[in-house]
């Protein structure tokens, strides 16, 4: 019986092949960073540094609480309770540090970013069509602070 005998250029491919998966494995080793995988396909150590370098611009209810508590008792009871005052008002950030910057008024159309009717909102979220109700200023009829009352 013959031994078989690779042709020198099967023998040529498969070394070269091995070199080059061996040499990505020492390579991915030595340049992986230690915190690569640890929350997921991305290095954790990125979390921190992202963090760190950018500075917060919202203010949070709890700085809105220190001027504005009888607001934010209103709100508790109603159904603009979840909502965070800085995403009707906008970034207040400034306005914390400083009360003589006004934060931005609502008007109407913020109203309409979350009530304008969506299919893809959920049916529990009230919706209105604009040009079937009685008009985009929507404080004329409604409180911003107390939806289920009138003024």
């Amino acid at each position: 019986m013959r031994r078989f005998k690779l042709p020198p250029q099967i023998l040529r491919l498969v070394l070269l092949a091995s070199a080059i998966v061996g040499s990505y494995l020492v390579a991915r080793t030595f340049l992986t960073p230690p915190s690569f995988r640890e929350f997921g396909w991305y290095r954790g150590d990125a979390l921190g540094e992202i963090a760190n370098s950018r500075e917060p611009l919202f203010a949070g209810k709890k700085a809105c609480d220190e001027c504005h508590s009888d607001i934010l008792h209103k709100l508790a009871g109603n159904a603009h309770k979840t909502l965070s005052c800085e995403g009707c008002h906008g970034v207040c950030r400034d306005h914390a540090n400083n009360p003589d910057i006004l934060p931005v008024k609502a008007t109407g159309s913020h109203c309409i970013r979350c009530h304008e009717a969506d299919i893809s909102r959920p049916k529990w979220l009230k919706q209105i069509v604009v040009k079937d109700h009685y008009g985009v200023n929507c404080k004329e009829c409604h409180l911003p602070h107390e939806p289920t009352k009138t003024p």
